[in-house]
Parts: structure tokens; C-alpha cells; sequence
């Protein structure tokens, strides 16, 4: 069973699979990234936190403004144009198709190679962020801006193009 497993899924394919399915989502990412950098973002805000969400095969992107005690930051004024609190950058999109009939094989090549495709998938979601956040042109929020994942104890710092710890993030 283990050959036709092999012969079924590869890491490589997987991967690959994974990379063609984001970049259908890629020009819908780069507008939505296009929009928020002309949100009128509250003074009080310190940083942006973009947090990747995965599922099964799918994942969404939250953007929420926070401050450097890790706290979300709202507005609570009467100025309808002011933007804090949390907003939907990109709703659920699948990364990844598994067929039906094919489920049993690829669970099973799944967890003997899940470590790598794990490291694999992060880092391909981040790259795939990164790439669509520089040709929105999103460094020109003047706020500190990071990608990470739900519950992860470290993230991608966009300006600096590199990966920081919570304590980098919060407390910098």
C-alpha cells in the first residue's frame, strides 16, 4: 500500500497543488490588500496583526488593529470614517482539492509526511501573502504591519521582511 501511496501523492505535488490553487486567489488578495491602505485607521492603533486561519484545505485572513499589549484596539467616537477593531481581508478560500475517491490514500500520505508539509504549507501561505502584500504596495501603511498564523508564537514582520517572536512584535 505504501508504493501506491508514493505513486499517488508527493510532497512536490502537493506542494505544487497547493502554490496553483493560491495564485487563483492572488489578484483577489492584492485588491482587498488595495483597500485597506486607504482605511482611516485610529490613532491609537500601534500595529496591524494579519492572522491566516487554515481548515482543511482552506483558510481566511483576518486584519485586526492592535496595540503593543497584544489588546485589539476599537473606536468607540461618532466618526464613521475612522477604522479600528478587526476586518475580513480575505474570506475562506481552498488551497487544496482532494478527491473523494482518493481521501484513504492521501490521509494516509498525509501523516507520514506531516511535519514537512506542515513547515511546507506555512511557509508557502506566508510567501504567498508577502508576494501579493508587495504588489499592493502595502508597505506604504505607515503602521507596523505583521502575517502570522492563529495561534502561532511567532510572525512575519512586513516591513522588515523578517520573522519575529511575539515578545519582537508586542514589545518592540
Amino acid at each position: 500500500m505504501k508504493h501506491e501511496v508514493n505513486e499517488l501523492f508527493t510532497k512536490d505535488t502537493y506542494i505544487s497543488s497547493v502554490k496553483e490553487n493560491l495564485e487563483k486567489n492572488s489578484e483577489r488578495l492584492i485588491h482587498n490588500i488595495r483597500e485597506i491602505l486607504n482605511f482611516n485607521y485610529y490613532c491609537k492603533i500601534e500595529l496591524i496583526d494579519f492572522m491566516i486561519f487554515i481548515g482543511s484545505f482552506d483558510l481566511s485572513i483576518m486584519m485586526f488593529s492592535m496595540n503593543r499589549e497584544a489588546s485589539e484596539v476599537f473606536y468607540e467616537g461618532n466618526d464613521s470614517s475612522v477604522f479600528a477593531g478587526s476586518h475580513e481581508l480575505l474570506e475562506r478560500i481552498s488551497y487544496y482539492n482532494l478527491s473523494y475517491d482518493k481521501s484513504d490514500e492521501f490521509w494516509e500520505f498525509y501523516e507520514e509526511n506531516d511535519e514537512i508539509i506542515s513547515e511546507d504549507e506555512e511557509k508557502i501561505l506566508v510567501e504567498w501573502f508577502v508576494d501579493c502584500w508587495n504588489k499592493a504596495n502595502g508597505g506604504s501603511i505607515k503602521l507596523p504591519a505583521y502575517c502570522g498564523f492563529h495561534d502561532a508564537n511567532q510572525s512575519f514582520d512586513l516591513q522588515k521582511n523578517i520573522w519575529v517572536s511575539d515578545e519582537e512584535k508586542w514589545w518592540d
